[in-house]
């Protein structure tokens, strides 16, 4: 269904008035410095003309030199970097210097996950980062490929767009959807009120940066036992007027088309994205029709103020072809669910439309202290028919975030002390209607959802002498439903409030600075994860009305750093997690979930990453080649547990593979050809909490090969191809976990091919 015109008016016209003014080239020498790798702006490098006249860039990278005579060459150095030249350079034109980073750079990689933008090497706690280049490993049909290539992360689709996303096994309460884990879209809360998170709305070129932190972070990111996403959008890069255009084609009726314009000036930005994605799908019954419109801005008015604001509109509709049984899985992995209540019988699908607006303000009222403020509101309609019923939806929320941060000394010892609080409200008009064959028949109930959540936090952070940096922080969260009925077939009318008990989370944390190029680090956090609507309301009209929040404790200590003339790269974590009042899952005999506390969960695990550069010379005909990988060791176990007369204590727990690796090597060439090589293994993976039934071990590689070429001074282009499922590995990648009639596996697609070419047009 279409939004009216008059929900984009009032945007459109913020966005235009947000419009960057571009900046006039001058008659000098003048451009931007910016990192190779991560192509961020860099400040105090040093111009030198071979005239003998010199400069400085600035914190956007730029840079402007008026020379006596035309230089016969520029040469750009930053300790740090490898030193660049440019010969007879232009003058009048702007300039784009990438200077590639010597390994011991790496180091300075800076995250903003709890608000304290430091290097990662400074950071307590367990952070891993997923950067563009890895998203552009793959298709980019989803990210679910790049983010398993983080240890201690998991993410499947149930279906094409069906995203399940698992942080230490956190996937034992989702049969479907994101839950128990807090996302963040340029700082704004992408999670709603309700507890869910529409991942599948977002297009995998939408995404900039990924950070994922995880166990507990509700000290300052409120409610969420799992761990916390931080997604950064895309932003074109300072100086650059580019348009770019792509296409991409694949096995099973892959079609995807993007089209951006970027404008990016020393104090301004705007990007305008549009991608479409078609696949009819490898399986009956799941194909996939996804558009999106993004558009993002950023601007300084001033030296003391920053304003972002982002824009995203979707259009999603895909099909769900259900799970199959074990004799199913074996026969015909193509097939969906059949029977009276098949899914092609039923037209099981989700149509989802949505428009997410976000305003962001970093406001810096002198040197020590600053504020942070962003407001959000998101309009959403779901139009699901399902196996066994029909559910239309409509939701409208607005919430906000603001932390102010203060940098003191106290002495000898460097403070920063950060304090906040973040505020959702969510409504949301449910209907479920009997299924007659994919159209709505006979109104079952007739609901009205107001969720409220929030939370106020306070951080310290004490930099200490010998090389010791500690943090302490704690949160107080809050989160109410109330629930109207306003009509049930079988029960009539009524209301039902459910305020779950406000609780503090604290989180401790200390690291030890061993080095220059190694670091030690210990914390102790808990968090509490109250149940999503969807668990309380389930799709056959029940209240779930004893469900009471998760509440979690996690002990973990780890190392990281660098080695060997700092060409190999290192991260280790090891956690335990105790889990109290654990959710659970499982269907009834009409496919529908129902959710209970189980007791505790005892959770125990390893996760590393490594990463060697063998070659690092952009001046060579091979000019990278570095392999890396991850591992994930997980003794995720049940402790208390009674399921009826049934004892599972001491059971493997459900949705979790004991072992996981994932290991790749890039390659690329002076000439702009390279070579990207993935491969992930999966152990066996127990599909219901008796551990009875598994998920065989696989291992699924891919490949992609490409080329990236200059063509003049204004066109670049990029032709690729690449291969997933190398070795046409049969696997489920989204099973189904304590599926009623044993239909437990949504078969993965076989080995599948890609191809596609984009140009980038400078203006």
């Amino acid at each position: 269904m279409s939004l009216p015109l008059r929900y984009y008016t009032p945007v459109l016209l913020l966005f235009l008035f947000l419009m960057p003014q571009v900046l006039q080239a001058q008659e000098l020498f003048t451009g931007y410095v910016l990192d190779a790798a991560s192509e961020q702006p860099l400040e105090g490098v040093t111009v030198t003309a071979s005239t003998g006249e010199q400069g400085i860039s600035n914190g956007s990278g730029y840079f402007s030199l008026a020379t006596a005579a035309a230089p016969k060459r520029i040469v750009f150095s930053y300790l740090g970097y490898k030193t660049e030249a440019v010969a007879n350079p232009p003058a009048g034109r702007e300039l784009r210097v990438l200077l590639a980073p010597d390994a011991a750079s790496l180091q300075e990689v800076v995250i903003t996950g709890y608000e304290t933008n430091r290097p990662l090497l400074q950071t307590a706690g367990a952070v891993s980062l997923i950067e563009r280049e890895v998203i552009e490993r793959f298709d980019e049909s989803s990210i679910v490929r790049a983010v398993n290539t983080v240890p201690g992360v998991r993410m499947e689709e149930r279906a094409p767009a069906s995203y399940r996303l698992s942080i230490r096994g956190s996937t034992l309460r989702s049969p479907y959807g994101v839950r128990n884990v807090k996302v963040y879209y340029n700082g704004i809360p992408f999670t709603e009120a309700n507890g869910t998170t529409a991942l599948n709305l977002l297009d995998a070129a939408n995404i900039g940066r990924v950070e994922v932190l995880k166990g507990p972070t509700a000290s300052i990111y409120g409610a969420g036992t799992g761990g916390t996403v931080l997604l950064e959008p895309r932003r074109p890069l300072p100086g650059e007027k580019a348009l770019e255009v792509g296409t991409t084609v694949g096995s099973y009726g892959f079609r995807r088309y993007t089209a951006t314009a970027g404008v990016g000036a020393e104090k301004s930005s705007l990007l305008v994205q549009y991608t479409r994605q078609r696949y009819d799908g490898y399986r009956a019954q799941s194909a996939i029709d996804r558009d999106v419109l993004l558009l993002s801005s950023e601007f300084r008015p001033s030296e003391k103020r920053t304003v972002s604001a982002n824009l995203l509109y979707s259009n999603l509709y895909y099909e769900l072809p259900g799970g199959l049984t074990l004799e199913q899985y074996e026969q015909d992995p193509r097939q969906a669910r059949g029977g009276q209540f098949g899914s092609e019988a039923q037209n099981a699908s989700l149509d989802l439309e949505g428009v997410n607006v976000g305003l962001k303000q970093e406001y810096r009222f002198n040197e020590r202290f600053r504020n942070t403020t962003a407001l959000y509101g998101l309009h959403k309609f779901k139009d699901n028919p399902f196996n066994t019923d029909y559910e239309r939806n409509t939701s409208q929320e607005f919430g906000g975030r603001t932390s102010f941060a203060y940098d003191a000394q106290l002495g000898s010892v460097g403070a920063t002390f950060t304090a906040g609080g973040e505020f959702q409200r969510g409504f949301e008009a449910a209907r479920t209607y009997d299924n007659n064959a994919g159209t709505p028949g006979g109104l079952r109930t007739d609901d009205e959802v107001i969720a409220k959540a929030g939370f106020v936090f306070a951080q310290a952070e004490f930099e200490l002498p010998a090389g010791f940096i500690a943090t302490a922080a704690l949160s107080l969260n809050d989160t109410r439903y109330d629930i109207t009925r306003l009509q049930q077939a079988s029960s009539g009318d009524y209301k039902y409030k459910k305020d779950f008990e406000a609780v503090l989370s604290p989180r401790v944390a200390l690291l030890k600075q061993l080095s220059d190029q190694v670091t030690v680090h210990a914390s102790v956090s808990s968090g509490f994860s109250p149940p999503t609507e969807e668990e309380i309301l389930t799709s056959d009209g029940q209240l779930n009305e004893g469900l009471e929040a998760e509440k979690g404790t996690n002990y973990e200590a780890g190392v990281r750093g660098f080695m060997l003339a700092d060409k190999l790269s290192f991260d280790v974590v090891g956690f335990y997690f105790r889990l109290k009042e654990t959710i659970v899952s499982r269907q009834d005999v009409s496919s529908v979930a129902v959710f209970r506390n189980v007791g505790s969960t005892d959770q125990k695990g390893v996760e590393t990453s490594i990463g060697y550069t063998l070659l690092d010379e952009p001046a060579q005909p091979l000019s990278l080649l570095k392999v890396w990988g991850s591992y994930t060791y997980s003794h995720f176990r049940f402790d208390e547990y009674q399921q009826g007369e049934t004892d599972l204590s001491g059971n493997e727990l459900t949705g979790v593979a004991p072992h996981a690796a994932t290991a790749g090597l890039d390659l690329s060439t002076r000439f702009g050809a390279y070579l990207n090589l993935t491969a992930n293994y999966v152990d066996d993976i127990p599909l219901n909490d008796a551990n009875t039934v598994y998920a065989d071990s696989h291992v699924v590689a891919g490949a992609r090969l490409g080329l990236k070429r200059q063509l003049g001074n204004s066109l670049g282009l990029e032709v690729f191809g690449g291969v997933d499922n190398l070795t046409d590995e049969k696997y489920s990648l989204g099973n189904d976990l304590n599926a009623f009639g044993g239909r437990y596996f949504q078969p993965a697609p076989a080995r599948n091919y890609y191809g596609g070419i984009r140009l980038k047009y400078a203006l």
